[in-house]
């Protein structure tokens, strides 16, 4: 690539983000520490940070918060570590398989899945019902499950649906190691147990912090789960209620910064701990050693561990199932009648069709956007000299590591009336290019991580022998580069369209009006609204279940075709 058109393409994204990214960030911040004197200036005060750790209220709420982010990795870890290591070290019957399936939480929004859970553990509910049935409970004293322990539910889904992003983080760094280390171990005589706290995990260490920083940051600024299970005593839901008073009370302002502030730690401290590894956990092994078959008892025992997690794993998924077909479900296991009108009134609904319509729009702008911006970026990345590419590749990935609750947060107040990005509301208050711009930047490390594997895996010989014979960039982009990175552009997009779809932050924050929902702004409302609100809206979360498994297969097929979607 030439170099002026590097320093185009890098000036050009480096100001997106800056503009659409970093400026509503820092807007946030900005107003956390930003007094009004009477005559209309602003001056810097920590009374606003101040407020908010005096309140019992507040200081309730980001404890519980910071509980919650801390609870819900280590719960992930739980999980993830076994599954990691037994799908890595042995073989066992149907591993490839159970290796799939156990990703199968990735199909279905937390906050969607919560709906399920509720139906499953209230008062009424199955697991009431099955306790009663095998006599461990009294029909006249049923359990409250939920009154009692939102919190703990909240955690739980939460691990039971982020454990898959760990999971991989995981099995990439234990592929990546180099058995010697651990075989030259066990030749001296050293336990398993000492091996994998001595060897192992140190070694794996930059795999762990990598997924468990994103499983944290999630869980910290999770507002579908807590919305849900109606537990107001969280920052996030503090922030989403205080909303309507956005001009005249800055404690929103206040609460965002201090999440935006405690996520970026957790991200930086996650960078710094790889940045620091062992020098011999990051070069690839020069061989792997061949996964041991065990035992018919050792084996079956692997074989049921994965099935194990995915049953639990997919209980939200059968409750949101059972319940988009339930006819009459109380007091038993599964429902006195199944019905699909929910499905056929779903249709016939005014809120339903239209929100469809405009997740399609809104995700599928989004994912344009972002092709454009990401192969850009890949390009200038993998294909330029710059001495920058590394720090516009690290620019790229933050949106990461910043919460979706801050951006949503950062968007709305500056489309504000008299604000900056007030020209980006159409009419009627339309929120498309907001919601557009939002789910591009949220999702464009998707692309860039796509595209950069893409470029890194073709030869650039094709693309310098066509410039050496005169075909100008364009044409060389058009008929040899993306021809070549098809299968990953499409698998990067893909997964970027389908997240983007099922969006809760932004779209919770940003759509406001009925006409302009989407997908998952109708779900919420469906779950408030009597009569069969929350069969419609278990009927919607199947549909967009349905969509996302689709896509996740699809992504995955296309990534399989140029070595894998979630290797490294």
């Amino acid at each position: 690539m030439k170099r002026g058109t590097a320093i185009f393409l890098t000036s050009i994204t480096s100001l997106l983000l800056v503009v659409f990214f970093m400026f509503p960030a820092w807007l946030v911040v900005k107003q956390a520490f930003a007094g009004t004197r009477a005559d209309g200036s602003s001056f810097f005060t920590l009374d606003f940070i101040a407020l908010v750790f005096r309140n019992p209220i507040y200081r309730e709420g980001l404890w519980n918060a910071l509980v919650l982010g801390i609870a819900s990795t280590f719960a992930t870890l739980l999980i993830a570590m076994p599954l990691a290591l037994v799908g890595q070290r042995h073989e066992f019957p149907g591993k490839n398989a159970l290796g799939v399936l156990v990703l199968a939480p990735l199909i279905l929004p937390p906050f969607v899945g919560a709906v399920g859970i509720k139906q499953v553990l209230g008062v009424n509910g199955a697991l009431n019902a099955l306790l009663i049935r095998s006599g461990l409970m009294d029909a006249d004293l049923p359990c409250d499950w939920l009154a009692n322990g939102r919190f703990v539910g909240i955690i739980v889904m939460n691990a039971l649906h982020l454990y898959p992003i760990l999971y991989l983080n995981i099995a990439a760094a234990l592929a990546n190691l180099d058995p010697a280390m651990e075989q030259a171990a066990e030749n001296l005589g050293c336990p398993p147990w000492k091996r994998f706290f001595r060897i192992t995990l140190p070694l794996a260490m930059p795999g762990v912090f990598a997924g468990a920083s994103i499983v944290f940051i999630w869980a910290f600024t999770e507002l579908g789960v807590p919305l849900v299970f109606d537990y107001a005593r969280v920052a996030p839901v503090q922030i989403f209620d205080g909303i309507k008073g956005l001009d005249k009370n800055p404690i929103p302002y206040a609460l965002t910064a201090i999440l935006l502030l405690v996520a970026s730690t957790v991200f930086a401290l996650s960078k710094w701990c790889v940045g620091g590894s062992p020098p011999g956990s990051t070069p690839r092994p020069k061989g792997h050693a061949a996964a041991p078959r065990g035992g018919p008892w050792q084996s079956a025992a692997c074989s049921l561990l994965f099935l194990g997690v995915f049953l639990v794993a997919t209980i939200p998924h059968l409750g949101v199932l059972l319940l988009s077909v339930a006819g009459r479900w109380y007091g038993t296991l599964i429902p006195d009648q199944l019905t699909l009108r929910h499905y056929l009134e779903a249709l016939g609904n005014g809120l339903v069709v239209p929100s469809i319509q405009n997740s399609l729009l809104y995700a599928g702008c989004a994912t344009l956007l972002a092709l454009a911006i990401g192969l850009a970026v890949a390009w200038v990345v993998v294909r330029s000299d710059l001495r920058w590419r590394g720090l516009l590749d690290a620019m790229v990935m933050l949106p990461m590591a910043v919460p979706g609750l801050v951006m949503a947060f950062g968007y709305l107040a500056l489309s504000q009336e008299g604000k900056v990005f007030h020209c980006l509301v159409g009419a009627g208050g339309s929120p498309f290019m907001l919601l557009v711009i939002a789910y591009a930047i949220r999702r464009l490390p998707y692309i860039v991580r796509a595209a950069v594997a893409g470029l890194q895996q073709s030869n650039p010989a094709l693309e310098e022998a066509a410039q050496s014979l005169g075909a100008s960039p364009a044409r060389v982009l058009r008929r040899i580069a993306i021809p070549l990175l098809g299968a990953n552009l499409a698998a990067g997009a893909i997964l970027a369209f389908a997240f983007a779809m099922l969006e809760v932050s932004d779209s919770l924050i940003l759509a406001q009006q009925t006409q302009h929902y989407p997908i998952t702004k109708a779900i919420y409302t469906l779950l408030s609204t009597l009569g069969n609100g929350t069969e419609l809206a278990a009927a919607l979360g199947v549909w967009a279940m349905a969509f996302l498994t689709v896509a996740i297969l699809g992504a995955t097929v296309l990534g399989g075709k140029r070595g894998g979607l979630f290797k490294v």
